[in-house]
């Protein structure tokens, strides 16, 4: 699979979007994964949304009941799931939409590590000035 049309690869998921991808293609609802890993329900959706991430026992036991590499759930890359949908092939009026809204994300991901850089700065220089 190309980079360009990698649906679940770091430029075009999250963590939280390859999980609810791979929940969904095994057959399973939030409420069915969290009951057997053990969690709560709540605890699955902050996962999927992105809002926390899970330990990495219940990482590797997610990994294996959902049929993917601990790897492809963090990264993207490894064994994991292929794209939904072949915009190109099914729909190709929304190629270029998906094209946009990829480099919105990668954009959106590089402004997030400048403000993480700069708050680091500022944090440091508040500190020499104590």
């Amino acid at each position: 699979m190309s980079t360009e049309n990698d649906w679940f690869g770091p430029d075009a998921a999250t963590f939280g979007d390859r999980l609810a991808g791979a929940r969904e293609a095994a057959g399973m609802t939030q409420s069915d994964l969290a009951r057997r890993l053990g969690v709560k329900k709540s605890t699955i959706a902050a996962w999927e949304n992105d809002l926390s991430e899970p330990r990495a026992n219940r990482l590797s036991m997610m990994a294996g009941m959902v049929n993917v590499s601990i790897m492809w759930l963090l990264t993207g890359e490894g064994e994991g799931m292929d794209e939904p949908f072949d915009a190109d092939e099914e729909r190709p009026e929304l190629a270029g939409v998906v094209a946009e809204l990829r480099a919105i994300r990668g954009e959106m991901r590089a402004s997030a590590e400048r403000a993480a850089r700069l708050e680091k700065k500022l944090r440091l220089m508040l500190e020499e000035t104590k």
